[in-house]
């Protein structure tokens, strides 16, 4: 059933002519995140990191609410500039806080970092985002005028198209801000307690960044991991199609 508050979406933003005021503003935002990049990017590497273990534990304690404001705009930052190695920085997270405060700062960081992508996409780059993905996003407004938000939530689940891709297109359909950031932050919430949880498993950061992935998950844990993400991305379809025909017997009974 089409939910009238995406019906007949379309791109919120048209090519055309694009006011200097916003490119100079996007160059400017672009340039920050690059100067922070060639200044500190190195230094945040896990073997940068590992290097600097005992340091980091000592900063913690001493500047606790620090380092989570820190840790917030890093991880923000990072997946709103779609940078590579959100998984890796989930990993590092899990271990440096551990399960409960890693999730939290996870959870709302990379919804932060997704939201910005979306205005970006929406303000700034809708020109070229509609060039570069026009395909799929007459598709994504074909399904957010079907389903509404419970599409976003779908493919927040299992990200069987790229998150990057995800924040880039949404920004271009009529989908509300409010309603983007609860959906994608209850929607990557799994994903986030699963990494969280594995990086907390690691012992020290030079076994991370000597192993990877492998440090925490054996091959057969990873196929596991796999088909569970498989299977909860299948999840709400079962829930929709359960609340379809509940709803179709109360009318039918009526």
């Amino acid at each position: 059933m089409a939910d009238p508050e995406f019906e007949n979406s379309s791109s919120t933003q048209q090519a055309g002519p694009f006011p200097y005021a916003k490119i100079g503003l996007l160059l400017l935002l672009l340039a920050l995140f690059g100067g922070f990049l060639a200044a500190y990017g190195d230094s945040l590497s896990i073997e940068s990191l590992a290097r600097r273990e005992a340091e980091l534990r000592a900063f913690q304690s001493e500047h606790p609410y620090l380092v989570v404001g820190i840790a917030l705009g890093i991880y923000a930052l990072a997946t709103g500039f779609s940078v590579p190695g959100a998984a890796a920085l989930t990993l590092v997270y899990g271990w440096y806080f551990n399960v409960g405060p890693g999730v939290l700062i996870v959870s709302f960081a990379s919804t932060a970092g997704a939201t910005i992508a979306f205005l970006l996409s929406r303000y700034f780059l809708g020109g070229w985002v509609q060039k570069k993905f026009g395909d799929r996003l007459e598709a994504f407004n074909q399904r957010l005028s079907e389903e509404g938000a419970f599409y976003l939530f779908s493919l927040r689940l299992i990200p069987a198209v790229p998150f990057f891709v995800i924040n880039l297109v949404m920004g271009l359909t009529r989908l509300p801000v409010s309603t983007y950031w609860w959906v994608s932050q209850l929607g990557m919430l799994p994903a986030t307690f699963v990494f969280v949880y594995a990086g907390s498993r690691v012992p020290n950061l030079n076994v991370l960044a000597e192993k990877g992935a492998s440090a925490v998950f054996s091959p057969p844990q990873l196929f596991q991991l796999t088909l569970a993400f498989g299977l909860l991305g299948v999840f709400p379809l079962i829930v929709k199609k359960l609340m379809q025909r509940f709803t179709l017997g109360q009318a039918q009974g009526a």
